[in-house]
């Protein structure tokens, strides 16, 4: 994002919204709305974070009036929705709106563009519950009742020509703090796991409905941690709520956690038995301890291995990829190899061995490697 592009007080706000929100907010297009300055951005589209998906708002400010606040335009599809809406005043006909976040503008401030953002996704969050609560659909009616009490649920109506009608919720599972349980974490936003529920809209109840679609979605970031793929979910019996359904599932995923939490010391074992074997890692990951790199020697020929360790270690094995030290490209860029599994393996082994075991591969490895990086340089 080219903020030296936009006018000071724009950038300001803009950069506030984007690096210090507590929402993964980004920016997608931006563009000059003024005819007096046409070099200069005053306008942009945002991806916002809403029931795990993004809804885009155009922001519109006005560079030649740097008083006023910026509108919003929201999505097509959203025609209905009319935040800070006015009303009358009590025993007059005189309009008058609640207090938010346009009501007293500071263009001087870089937090208001934050502060009305946020202000605005609370009134969609609020915006969509409604337009869910009033589907006519019994099964949804109850399934809405049964988990309103829950804290961070969002919902979402959509509908259109092509698709049928349908509602999908999003669950916020799990109530720990995975970031505090990672030591060093890095993660700037908190970590958290929901379930993506999509309900197709009917008319009449029926007891025995077919299961919803059901999704375990993350933050991309904990995938270093923890893979919500590898998750086998409960299974929807006949009948079954939502309110029913959580309860087991959460209290599966809370062991999974403890285990991904736990599994970082075997894996940080593994890296430190590198070390009698092959010499101090060149480089390792000292928060998750998925990777590691080693200088090998065979005569002559040096190359580094790149171990990639996964988050099942030690039921999965690190995958190797070579890289010589001596061999370029005609690009100039080090040859590799592809990513190396088929190699002995057993997760019963103690650290040492494992480490031992790879050392004997890479003795064989390392004479089809050096061949391999010869005939490739050979290339033009």
């Amino acid at each position: 994002m080219a903020s030296d592009c936009f006018p000071p007080f724009i950038a300001a706000q803009l950069n506030y919204l984007v690096h210090q929100s507590t929402l993964d907010v980004k920016v997608e297009n931006v563009w000059s709305g003024s005819k007096s300055y046409p070099g200069v951005l005053d306008r942009f589209t945002l991806l916002i974070p809403y029931c795990l998906d993004y809804i885009k708002w155009d922001v519109l400010y006005n560079a030649e009036f740097p008083l006023c606040p910026p509108d919003v335009i929201f999505a097509p599809e959203d025609e209905h929705f009319h935040p800070f809406r006015l009303r009358s005043r009590e025993g007059g006909n005189e309009m008058e709106g609640a207090k938010n976040s346009l009501s007293d503008w500071n263009h001087k401030d870089p937090t208001r563009l934050c502060a009305l953002i946020q202000e605005l996704r609370d009134e969609y969050t609020n915006y969509q519950r409604r337009r869910a609560g009033e589907v006519d659909d019994d099964r949804l009616t109850f399934e809405i009742s049964t988990i309103l009490s829950r804290e961070g649920i969002e919902m979402h109506m959509s509908s259109g020509l092509d698709k049928p009608q349908e509602v999908k919720f999003a669950v916020p599972l799990v109530d720990m703090n995975i970031n505090k349980m990672v030591h060093g974490c890095p993660w700037r936003h908190l970590q958290k796991i929901h379930l993506q529920v999509v309900y197709p809209v009917g008319k009449k109840y029926v007891s025995a409905a077919s299961a919803p679609r059901l999704k375990l979605v993350s933050t991309p970031e904990l995938k270093a941690l923890f893979s919500v793929d590898d998750v086998k979910l409960p299974s929807w019996v006949d009948g079954m709520c939502m309110a029913e359904y959580l309860p087991h599932l959460e209290e599966s995923l809370q062991g999974q956690i403890m285990e991904a939490v736990a599994l970082i010391d075997i894996r940080r074992h593994f890296i430190e038995a590198l070390a009698p074997v092959f010499g101090r890692p060149v480089e390792a990951d000292p928060v998750f301890c998925r990777k590691a790199t080693v200088l090998v020697a065979s005569g002559v020929f040096t190359f580094l291995v790149h171990l990639f360790i996964p988050t099942q270690f030690p039921r999965q094995q690190p995958a190797l990829m070579l890289q010589s030290s001596q061999h370029f490209n005609s690009q100039g860029a080090p040859i590799k190899s592809s990513l190396l599994t088929d190699y002995p393996w057993s997760p019963r082994w103690d650290a040492s061995q494992m480490v031992e075991r790879i050392l004997e591969f890479l003795v064989d490895e390392s004479l089809n490697f050096k061949r391999y990086c010869n005939e490739a340089q050979l290339q033009p």
